[in-house]
Formats: C-alpha cells, structure tokens, sequence
C-alpha cells in the first residue's frame, strides 16, 4: 500500500517538478544556478585575477588521467559533506526526540525550546508557529542530501574543480549572492542583472552554504517534500529520487536531470567509500 501510495506520489512529483521553475524561480529567491559555459571552460586562469580565498586548492585540471582526476575531486569533498550531514543528523535526532516528548505531553523544558526557535529561525520558519508546526516544518527541512548527489552536482556545477568560480571563490556549485563584491561578476552576465556567483573562504563554509540552500530555499520545497516522503515510507534517500527535485536548479531543465543520473551511475565507483 505505502509503496503503491509513494510511486504516485513521485509521478505527481515529477509533473509538478516540470513547471517548479515557472512557480518558484525568481532572482531574489534563487541562490543557485549554473555558471555560464564561458565561466564553466578549463581555460587558462587570468593571472590578473588572484583566488578570493586562501585555501591550497589542487589543480584537478592538471591530472591527465579522468579516473585519477575524478577520484582525487571527490575525496577532497567528501569530509566537508560528511561532516555536514552528521552535523545534520545529530539535529534531527534531537528532534525526533523533542517531537516523540511532544505527543507524549512531557515537559521539553526552556533549553530546548529557546533551542527550537533558534533553529527555526535560522531555517526560515516563522518563530510564532505553533510548537508541533515548528518541530513538523524542521523535520521537513533539517535532514541530509546523499553524497552522491552533492558529489555529482559539484562536478557538473564545476567542470570537476577546474571552473573560474571553482578557482577564484571556492564556489562548486554556482550559488548567487546578490550584494555589489559578495563575489565573482559572471563574465557571461545579461546587462541590467545584478547578481555575482559567491565567494566563500573555505571549503566547508561553501558546502554548508549548498546544504542550508537546498534544505531552506523556497525553489526546492519539493526537493524537500520528496525527502521527507521517503522518511515516511522508511526508504532511503536516493540520490537518483531526489534529483527530480533539483529541476529549478538550472535553466536545463529535464536535461539537467538526465545529466545528473548519467553521472551517478557513470561514477558510482569514485563515489562510494
């Protein structure tokens, strides 16, 4: 029954996924979005143009050998995203805890509900709701993204380490900030735009910036409803299931999708331990 119930729901899903980017995408919303093919080329880097961060980043463009060049890009992710996702973990197994004390009528005490109001702030839930909407709306959006998916998006996002905002912001995922010096002016920009792709001083601010975006933004509320059905249904999270939620993440479309599944299959080897 459960499984019949999901697989309508991931249709529904899907179908809907086609015009997310029509209802939800829009320049104030939106941190995330693909750099321009310019920008995303392995050209040489302009020796005018220093690294906006003091990170010693390898020079992944400079290993001849893809498999060589593939593994080495992934290890050097993989403790950043493992790291969030514990840290992600960690919270949400606080919340279970606090939500089962909340049907049980037991007293959560002060802590743990400054605790909550505090996290509901920062994941864009208003502190006013009502504690069970709280603790319900948390459970949705505090929760992990395979490391497959975040793996496979970084390589895209920047042609495998070797993109200008790969190089110079520490940016592999081509998230926006919209503040004049926040970041890199993208070289392909439309005149009248005012975004930048951002900047970030570390590798793991950078992750911990895509995760925050993935699990707050109001572009991947399905991404998120997707998630949080296959915790109902006690599935795994499948990176292939989720990507469908990732539709308004470049302006690709379906073949963004596609793109993204080829690359979990092709590199399923590199990606896990």
């Amino acid at each position: 029954m459960y499984g019949k119930a999901f697989k309508i729901f991931v249709i529904i899903a899907v179908l809907l996924m086609a015009i997310a980017p029509f209802l939800y995408q829009s320049k104030v919303d939106v941190e995330i979005s693909g750099a321009t093919i310019r920008d995303k080329a392995r050209a040489k880097p302009d020796p005018a143009e220093q690294p906006l961060h003091d990170t010693k980043l390898p020079d992944f463009a400079s290993i001849s050998d893809s498999n060589q060049r593939k593994q080495a890009f992934f290890d050097y992710l993989k403790p950043a995203i493992d790291a969030e996702n514990k840290k992600l973990r960690r919270i949400r197994e606080r919340l279970i805890t606090l939500e089962k004390k909340f049907h049980l009528n037991e007293n959560m005490g002060d802590a743990n509900k400054a605790w909550l109001q505090q996290l509901a702030t920062s994941y864009a839930i208003n502190p006013k709701s009502s504690l069970q909407q709280i603790l319900q709306q948390l459970l949705i959006k505090v929760d992990e993204i395979p490391k497959g998916l975040v793996l496979v998006q970084a390589a895209n996002e920047s042609a495998w380490g070797s993109s200008r905002f790969a190089r110079i912001g520490l940016n592999f995922f081509g998230m926006w900030c919209f503040k004049k010096g926040c970041g890199i002016v993208p070289k392909g920009r439309t005149p009248g735009l005012n975004h930048e792709v951002a900047a970030f001083k570390t590798i793991d601010h950078m992750v911990q910036r895509y995760f925050h975006n993935l699990n707050t933004n109001t572009a991947y509320i399905l991404f998120r409803a997707i998630r949080s059905q296959l915790r109902e249904n006690q599935l795994p999270l499948q990176a292939s299931i989720l990507s469908t939620g990732l539709l308004p993440y470049s302006e690709r479309g379906i073949d963004y999708i596609v793109e993204l599944n080829k690359m979990l299959v092709s590199n399923a080897r590199f990606i896990h331990d």
